[in-house]
């Protein structure tokens, strides 16, 4: 952490407990007789409650989104560039609330917590859970904090997945919808990169079939190997080429099969790191909670009809090189909406950063997310 904190940072923050002693019946069939959310807030909220924001985290991310939870602490939430005093989702004006989802690992009810009923982790006895699932048990933390409307909900990635169904299911208890660098559903080829990369974990023998706290290890590998596949398609070619080329680590070829080139070492430290901080049940969790979105399922197919009911105004961004989610569908979004007759901002932005173009302090973006957040009266 900073021996001085900017001024424009949330500063310290802790993370907050919410636990329903109600029963939430999953899409999945099974239930959870009582659960936990953890959660972040960031701001005040107003007399009359009007100013509240959520945020809806990614795959990997958690309700940790800016500020430090410690002196300790080297870097700050995961989009801090966005949030805090002056920023684009400015807590001058704006109170912010981001949860870490059901079935994740830091805090909220997920495979590494303990099952009631047991005592002991869920493991993989934790239900697989899907987007409607995460929204509903978000709609408790709302009516906790007495939070009948947000203002806005913004997420990218699966987080604008989630902002989407919390319009369709809810469409009285959000006003404006920030939907950046997602996608209607997952293509064929996404589905693979998350099935090659559960297949690396259960392949780990290591793993023990889910059971690893009982035999007090973890798949270190198979999750290693997970988190190297996906930051691959995080990234574009261009980005990569940009960021290591073809450069050797110690400038010349070696004729082994240990590190030779810089990108090889920089996924081996991202797998690494992942490692020590992420659970490799709630990783496999989050990847089919990705496959299994589809909110025009159960409208013949036709995504126009899911925002039907919808009464939110939608931003929708893309980035031009994000080819994990690229920008033709958010275009499918933003027709859908059109076709449904609903107001929506399209902005597409030039970075050839690629998915993870959404986390990064791009001008033009921050421009476009700045200019929006003006608009939101409070």
């Amino acid at each position: 952490m900073p021996d001085t904190l900017p001024a424009d940072s949330v500063g310290l923050v802790e993370t907050q407990f919410l636990t329903v002693k109600e029963t939430l019946t999953l899409d999945c069939g099974r239930s959870l007789p009582e659960f936990t959310l953890a959660y972040e807030t960031y701001g005040t909220l107003n007399a009359d409650k009007s100013n509240a924001i959520l945020i809806c985290h990614a795959l990997s991310g958690d309700q940790h989104v800016a500020g430090y939870n410690s002196m300790e602490e080297r870097k700050p939430g995961w989009w801090d560039n966005c949030i805090g005093p002056g920023k684009p989702f400015d807590t001058d004006r704006f109170f912010i609330v981001c949860p870490n989802n059901l079935g994740g690992c830091k805090g909220s009810s997920g495979p590494n917590t303990l099952n009631p009923k047991t005592g002991k982790p869920y493991g993989p006895d934790f239900p697989l859970v899907t987007v409607r699932d995460w929204v509903n048990s978000q709609t408790y933390l709302a009516d906790s904090l007495g939070i009948q409307q947000w203002a806005a909900l913004i997420g990218g990635s699966l987080g604008g997945m989630q902002v989407m169904q919390w319009a369709i299911d809810y469409p009285e208890r959000l006003r404006h919808a920030l939907v950046i660098a997602a996608t209607p559903k997952l293509t064929a080829q996404n589905i693979a990169f998350n099935e090659v990369a559960r297949q690396a974990i259960f392949s780990d023998p290591d793993f023990h079939a889910g059971r690893y706290y009982e035999h007090n290890t973890i798949p270190r590998q198979g999750l290693m190997l997970a988190r190297m596949l996906g930051h691959i398609t995080y990234l574009s070619d261009d980005a990569m080429r940009e960021k290591f080329g073809r450069d050797l680590r110690e400038g010349k070829l070696n004729f082994g099969f240990d590190v030779e080139f810089q990108v090889e070492s920089y996924l081996r430290y991202q797998g690494k790191s992942f490692v020590d901080r992420f659970d490799a049940n709630t990783y496999l969790l989050m990847t089919k909670v990705l496959d299994y979105f589809d909110p025009a399922l159960q409208f013949n197919h036709d995504l126009s009809l899911a925002f039907e009911n919808t009464d939110a105004n939608f931003l929708v961004i893309s980035f031009t090189g994000d080819w994990r989610f690229t920008p033709a569908r958010s275009r499918e979004i933003v027709r859908a909406l059109i076709a449904a007759n609903k107001k929506v901002n399209y902005a597409e932005i030039e970075a050839e950063l690629g998915h993870d173009a959404f986390l990064t302090p791009i001008a033009e973006y921050h421009g476009v997310l700045n200019a929006y957040m003006d608009t939101i009266e409070i």
